[in-house]
């Protein structure tokens, strides 16, 4: 039996012992939620640097205990040279994955870790920021041990990374890969969160810092200009709902694909998922086939929401997730083929004693994201605006000012018998399966929060270190469950037993009597952490 975390006053998790270490001492000192989460966020841009960075993208589910729903929404814009023109003009027809044409969006993430403590100071929060950054800066300075997944992934992309500016001489040592376990030291990312900590977290857009910045990446060539970083405000609004069987589910809306998740728990909730079901080959066929349903759905619509031409909260109506269920085949799979490209980020979640929730996920799109280090910040920038195409009508066609289109989206839930719980994951295309697992697994079929995460997953589609678009299959699967979904027109493909291309997932609850119930990924480096 896999047993979850029990704890009486908060929990956190994140895909790093040391990210959810640095949340729970936030909360032993009397601090919130999300200034647990800041802190968290911190640690793990610098514990998990290929994961995430603070040069990349964020965005904040809020979940108060006793009002409405907060969504944080700090996806940074492109810039205002990233023009197709100006990719054709270098005989490009697509945005490359590396290099400075790749850093062409603005890194919106800490201005979401502002914008989150402003809410947090106007609740009562009074932890300060220099305390919140503490662990981050002491990590970056002193060092932290190299991760076997930081190790192996630096090896796969060094051919693609160790040319672009900065890169070799921030996560190399010596010219070499960090070895597993050893020390790996970032004193410029430490100069950096030391200079946020006394100037303020506005001043990476608006300060002596985002002076530097600009002046960095124009060096190196990137389309992103001192008024793009000067122009950059997160967005607090309200996230999207959907009214399940079992209560209220909440996901981030555009440029987020956080529809596509609310979407398949809406087709399967109209599938009426039966726990006699749970685990078996029709089981996984019906959420792979929901799963293609939404998929469709997010490839017609889902862009920078201001160039929608949908609501996006509409696309939930009970009217249309019945009509995408009716298109469900129960016995035969619809022929797939190739949509989003692979990436990758991290999800945390924490919950504190007032039951204040907060699912919160940071990324750099693909590991490492442009690898273009920025001058002597240690700020690896984001290529989260290799999303775009360069097709002028396409629905992702780059433009300058416009939002790229994320697979992130963190999740939450108001249960109608009282729970609340905040689950998520990292992983592409892979990002709503797994919370379609683990929300079925957990909600629907009663098994334990830890036995959802650690149960075997599949992945329909690419994720980060994972390009191929076949139906993949964890090797501790039943044979026989395979080989039931090649029958049912699967293309399946069987990976590592608790491979991580099919996410780094985790799950907080807070039960009605006040209880907490937490779940950490096997397949990363994480724990719950609980007091």
């Amino acid at each position: 039996m896999l047993n979850p975390t029990y704890s009486t006053h908060g929990m956190a998790v994140a895909p790093h012992a040391l990210a959810s270490q640095s949340a729970l001492a936030i909360l032993r000192e009397g601090g919130n939620a999300i200034e647990a989460m800041v802190a968290a966020a911190a640690s793990i841009a610098v514990v998990y640097p290929h994961m995430n960075s603070i040069g990349g993208d964020g965005f904040w589910l809020i979940l108060p205990p006793n009002s409405a729903p907060i969504s944080i929404d700090a996806c940074g814009r492109s810039g205002s040279f990233a023009t197709v023109e100006r990719y054709k003009a270098r005989g490009l027809n697509s945005i490359p994955i590396r290099g400075p044409l790749a850093a062409n969006t603005v890194a919106g993430t800490i201005s979401g870790w502002n914008e989150a403590l402003e809410l947090s100071t106007r609740a009562g929060g009074t932890i300060s920021l220099r305390r919140l950054l503490a662990d981050a800066i002491e990590y970056a300075r002193d060092g932290i041990p190299v991760t076997r997944s930081q190790h192996a992934s630096t090896i796969a992309k060094l051919p693609e990374l160790r040319d672009q500016s900065g890169f070799s001489e921030c996560f190399l040592q010596d010219g070499a890969v960090p070895t597993q376990g050893s020390r790996f030291r970032q004193p410029a990312l430490s100069s950096t969160l030391a200079r946020l900590a006394e100037a303020g977290l506005d001043s990476f857009y608006r300060g002596a810092l985002a002076t530097e910045l600009a002046r960095e990446l124009a060096a190196v060539g990137a389309p992103v200009t001192l008024q793009d970083l000067q122009n950059h405000r997160a967005t607090v609004g309200t996230p999207l709902h959907l009214s399940h069987s079992r209560g209220d589910l909440y996901n981030l809306g555009p440029p987020t694909q956080g529809a596509v998740s609310l979407l398949i728990l809406g087709i399967l909730d109209r599938l009426r998922l039966d726990p006699a079901v749970a685990e078996t080959a029709d089981y996984v066929h019906l959420v792979v086939e929901a799963t293609k349903q939404a998929f469709k759905i997010r490839d017609r619509h889902i862009t920078d929401p201001v160039e929608m031409s949908i609501d996006p909260q509409a696309l939930l109506s009970p009217e249309s997730l019945s009509e995408l269920a009716g298109q469900v085949d129960r016995v035969k799979a619809l022929p797939w083929g190739t949509h989003t490209k692979p990436g990758d980020t991290i999800w945390m979640g924490v919950i504190d004693r007032s039951g204040l929730a907060v699912s919160f996920i940071q990324s750099t799109y693909h590991e490492f994201g442009s690898g273009i280090v920025v001058g002597d910040t240690g700020i690896v920038w984001q290529n989260r605006g290799a999303s775009f195409r360069l097709e002028p009508d396409h629905l992702l066609a780059l433009r300058p000012g416009k939002k790229p289109f994320h697979t992130l989206n963190p999740a939450g839930a108001r249960l109608s018998d009282g729970r609340a719980l905040v689950y998520g994951t990292m992983g592409g295309d892979g990002q709503p399966q797994t919370q379609a697992a683990i929300f079925s697994r957990y909600v629907l079929f009663n098994q334990n929060c830890q036995q959802a995460i650690s149960a075997p997953r599949w992945l329909l589609g690419r994720t980060w270190g994972r390009a191929s678009e076949t139906l993949k299959l964890e090797a501790r699967f039943d044979p026989a469950i395979a080989a039931a979904l090649v029958a049912k027109g699967h293309d399946v493909e069987m990976i590592g037993a608790f491979d991580e291309s099919v996410g780094h997932a985790g799950m907080v609850i807070r039960h009605p009597d006040g209880l907490y119930e937490g779940g950490a990924d096997p397949r990363a480096d994480g724990v719950v952490a609980a007091f």
